[in-house]
Order: C-alpha cells, then sequence, then structure tokens
C-alpha cells in the first residue's frame, strides 16, 4: 500500500454546522472501501480540555470512547461509518493542547525560553495531529478542524497545519475547504463570493485548499463550478457538489458520484479502484425500503435539540434497517410529563426509550413514563439514568418506599435505591473523573440480555457517577425486578429486567455508543423487534 502515512485536513468556511464530520466520515468511508487503512480525528478550537462539562444545550451530546475518553460528537460519526473504535488520540481541544504546554513549562522543558503560540503552541498541535499516523496503523488520517476558518480560536491550528503541510511534503497532505453556496430566492440564482471570501481567509494564513467541497441546496452548474476553481486556485474535478441529502448514509455513495475520493488518492499520489460499498448499500437498501413502522418515545429534558441524543437517534436507523422496520422517534420532554397528561402522551406508542442525564429537572415525569409503560406492558428501555428512573419507580410504587429516589436528586432520601459510587464520594472535580468507558458485565442465564448478546460476559461503555445500591438489592429482587447483568470485579448491578413484563429492560451503560452501521446495537435491534411486535398484537 503505502510506506508514509499520507494526511488529509478538512477546514470549514462561512458557517459552521456545514457538515464537515459526516465529510470526513464519508471520505473515510469510500478509501477503507478501497482497502486503505484509514482513521479521523478531530481538533477543538474551545479551551474546555473534553466536552464532558459542557451543556448538551450548547454542544450536543458528549461521545464516549472504549478508553474513556469524553469526546465530540462528531467521533460518533466516525466510529458508526467506519466500523472501527476511535480513542483519547481522535480528538484534540484547544484546552488540552494549552494544558501540555503549561505543563512542560513548569517542569522546565523549554529551558527558560519564552513560551509562545508559535512555536511552542503549535508544535504541540502538529505533534498531537501525528500521534495517529506515527502509531504505524494508518495509510491515511484525516483531520476535522472544528469551527470555520477566521475564527480567532482557529488560528494556531490553520497555522499548524500551514507548517505541517510544508513539513511532509508534496503528495503527503492536502487540505479540503467545505464551504457554503448559497442559494439567494429574491435574485433565482447560487452565490459564489462567500466560499471566494472563504478561500481568500483561509489563503490569507498561508494555506491553499486543495478540493472544495460546496454545501448546496441545489445543483452546481458547470460555468458556476469553473468560476469557482478558477477564482479560488483549485482544478475543475477538485470542485466537488455536496447536495443536502434525505439521509447522512447518503453521503458516501453522492462523494463517491462526485469523485471526491479519485481527486484526494491523485493529490496524494495513491492507486484509486472501486470501493466496496455493498454492505453499506445493503443497509440503505434496507433503510429506505421498510416494511413495517412503529413509533418510539424518547423521553429526556434535551428533546428540542436532535444532538443532545445523536447516538441513540442513530442506533434506531440501524437497528429500524436491521428489523426492516421505520422507527419514527417522538421526542417527549419529560417535564411536561405527569399523572393527567401520561396516558394521553404514551399510550399510542409502541416503545418507549428513557434516555440518559444529570440533574434533578424533569426526573418525576421520567419515573411517571416508567410506571405507565410497566403496568400497561409497552416495551421499555432505560439508559443510564433511564434505568435508574426504573428501579426508582419500581421501589416507590411496588416496594411502597414512597420517598425512595436517587442521592443525585435527593441526598436526604431515607431510601437511597441509587447511591454515589464509592470511589465518587471524594471527588470534587467534575471534568474526567466519572466512571468512564469500557467496563465488563456478567450475564445472567434465561434472561432477556443474555439472549440478545449470546455472551456470557460483554463490555460496554459508561459515564456516570451514581449507581444501584446494593442495600436494596434483596428486596428489589424479591419483588420481582431482577439484576441480570452485573460487573464481575464490583458487584455493581449493570442490567434490571421484569420477566413478567414482555421486554423491559434498564442498562447502567451506554449501548448507543457502539452501534454501527456494519453493526447495529443487539439491544437496540431487539427493542425495535419487540416494540414491532407489540403494534401488531
Amino acid at each position: 500500500m503505502t510506506t508514509t502515512t499520507k494526511y488529509i485536513f478538512v477546514t470549514g468556511g462561512v458557517t459552521s454546522s456545514l457538515g464537515k464530520g459526516i465529510i470526513a466520515a464519508s471520505l473515510a468511508k469510500l478509501l477503507q472501501a478501497q482497502g486503505y487503512r484509514t482513521t479521523i480525528q478531530k481538533l477543538d478550537p474551545y479551551i474546555n480540555v473534553d466536552p464532558g462539562t459542557l451543556n448538551p444545550y450548547e454542544h450536543g451530546e458528549c461521545y464516549v470512547t472504549e478508553d474513556g475518553a469524553e469526546t465530540d460528537l462528531d467521533l460518533g460519526h466516525y466510529e458508526r461509518f467506519l466500523n472501527v473504535n476511535t480513542s483519547q488520540a481522535n480528538n484534540v481541544t484547544t484546552g488540552r493542547i494549552y494544558q501540555s504546554v503549561i505543563e512542560k513549562e513548569r517542569r522546565g522543558e523549554f529551558l527558560g525560553k519564552t513560551v509562545q503560540v508559535v512555536p511552542h503552541i503549535t508544535d504541540e498541535i502538529k505533534e498531537r495531529i501525528q500521534i495517529l499516523g506515527n502509531s504505524g496503523d494508518y495509510d491515511i488520517v484525516i483531520t476535522e478542524i472544528g469551527g470555520t476558518v477566521g475564527d480567532i480560536e482557529s488560528l494556531p491550528y490553520i497555522e499548524a497545519v500551514r507548517q505541517l503541510k510544508w513539513d511532509l511534503g508534496d503528495n503527503n497532505g492536502i487540505v479540503i475547504h467545505l464551504t457554503l453556496v448559497p442559494f439567494l430566492s429574491a435574485a433565482g440564482e447560487l452565490k459564489t463570493k462567500p466560499t471566494q471570501h472563504s478561500v481568500k481567509t483561509l489563503m490569507e494564513s498561508g494555506v491553499q485548499a486543495d478540493v472544495l467541497v460546496c454545501r448546496t441546496e441545489h445543483e452546481l452548474p458547470e460555468d458556476l463550478r469553473t468560476k469557482l476553481a478558477l477564482f479560488c486556485n483549485v482544478r475543475e474535478e477538485a470542485v466537488i457538489q455536496s447536495i443536502d441529502a434525505s439521509t447522512i448514509y447518503d453521503v458516501p455513495n453522492l462523494m463517491l458520484n462526485q469523485g471526491l475520493d479519485k481527486v484526494v488518492l491523485k493529490k496524494l499520489a495513491l492507486n484509486s479502484s472501486k470501493p466496496d460499498l455493498t454492505q453499506w448499500n445493503q443497509f440503505l437498501q434496507r433503510h429506505k425500503n421498510p416494511k413495517a413502522e412503529i413509533t418510539i418515545g424518547l423521553i429526556g429534558k434535551y428533546v428540542e435539540l436532535q444532538d443532545s441524543y445523536k447516538s441513540i437517534l442513530e442506533a434506531f436507523i440501524h437497528a429500524g434497517a436491521e428489523n426492516e422496520v421505520k422507527v419514527n422517534v417522538e421526542a417527549i420532554h419529560s417535564e411536561h410529563l405527569d399523572t393527567k397528561s401520561v396516558k394521553e402522551k404514551l399510550a399510542h406508542l409502541n416503545g418507549v426509550l428513557v434516555a440518559p442525564g444529570f440533574g434533578e429537572r424533569g426526573i418525576e415525569g421520567k419515573i411517571e413514563a416508567v410506571r405507565y409503560v410497566r403496568e400497561n406492558n409497552i416495551p421499555f428501555f432505560g439508559i443510564c439514568l433511564g434505568m435508574q428512573m426504573a428501579v426508582i419507580e419500581y421501589a416507590r410504587n411496588v416496594l411502597k418506599l414512597q420517598d425512595a429516589n436517587s442521592t443525585e436528586m435527593d441526598p436526604n432520601t431515607s431510601h437511597p435505591v441509587i447511591n454515589l459510587m464509592e470511589e465518587q464520594k471524594h471527588i470534587e472535580d467534575k471534568g474526567g473523573t466519572m466512571r468512564l468507558g469500557a467496563w465488563a458485565c456478567q450475564l445472567k442465564e434465561n434472561s432477556i440480555v443474555k439472549a440478545v448478546y449470546k455472551q456470557d460476559v460483554i463490555t460496554e461503555r459508561h459515564r456516570h457517577r451514581f449507581e444501584f445500591n446494593n442495600a436494596y438489592r434483596e428486596q428489589i429482587e424479591a419483588a420481582g425486578m431482577i439484576p441480570t447483568g452485573v460487573n464481575p470485579d464490583t458487584g455493581l448491578v449493570e442490567v434490571v429486567e421484569i420477566p413478567s413484563h414482555p421486554w423491559f429492560v434498564g442498562v447502567q451503560y451506554h449501548p448507543e455508543y457502539k452501534s454501527t452501521v456494519a453493526n447495529p446495537h443487539p439491544l437496540f435491534v431487539a427493542f425495535v423487534k419487540a416494540a414491532t411486535e407489540h403494534k401488531t398484537k
């Protein structure tokens, strides 16, 4: 294949949210499908060390890797497209860069020199960019730079890219610039000026775009591509149209049709062949031609923002395709649920998922939702906080422990059925201190989870501080809620089920993080199947 790792940098201009992550993941998919070992990393310009302490309203969900890194949600897209695990090295933030440089300065590593953005910060960025490339595991590393060109916080990254392109030499590093070509309805035409300005801003930093990917709502006519090529200093075949798609999973095929992979490989002096997208297109075929339709209620407190539950929504797409079922997800705000409204909002649903989260807002609505689906035999899936709500609801309404609660919501509850984990009790810093990453779970015979996973021991990713209180385990089990998954080392209850209910599963971990196009998560697949059966009954 290749002895030198090649680097592709993806920058964005004009506006944020153009889909750099999806373009990067789609290109990576095309390169992977031609036999190149490919990975993607994200450089985030914010000064937080990681997104673990960011509000989902500000930044969407926090994605967790196998090795316990709290990362940007784009890493979820990378894993879902490539079916390859990412790690701490795949997400770099300005906070982490500065933290590292300052620690080196405190240790005296700069020998009395004045520490500056250039060269110290840019050197640190270059080093981080090359960690994956130097591992010997990859032929091509795609690096997505967050934000837009011209942002003050992005400047050190752009400068690092300029230097690295020069260091790497010809054919070893290229820049793809993603930009917007807006359609002005009043004038009835597409406008190239925002793209021209964006490329000019990039060039002012010493970086020439090699490929232009133009986000557009309308087809780009030939003369417009010629104009962009001429004014932006790129070859005409390197002006790629990225038109709005009905699903993000269409984008690899759209980029293939536009020849993005060919242009990129040619510029990197690598051979191109026809990508093998057989499995990908089979998934798309099932996704677009469902044989049935179901509605799942997603109960959470950030439901007005799709990105807050991104991995869950994508896991439903994968599981729906696997079942050849269209899954309509109905977002229901838990703050709007109470004993009066619960029937009206949930009775028509084929299944209910109570979502993860933190804090006490909307908690009583989640508990009410669990009670309704438990009593009415509607398939139930609780994730992390959703599992904890199921335990609280059961303790209150079946065991009659009236004020049963989590010490997260009520530190003074007389029945703390959910409690702060022992090792968390003396932790004061919030960032990166939860129980994170992959942990083992032993599954019980004759349980739903054992039948679903078809394994005795599984590993799943976690992100929590509170846990099932084992002091209540015997009592809860005797009443009919069974712990069917337990961590073999700590005895921590990971899964609860109610065998007398058609399908009732609560998990302390986050299965949504591991669902990919190639490997839909078996729990989501089983839940969608149960919801489909519930509908036919």
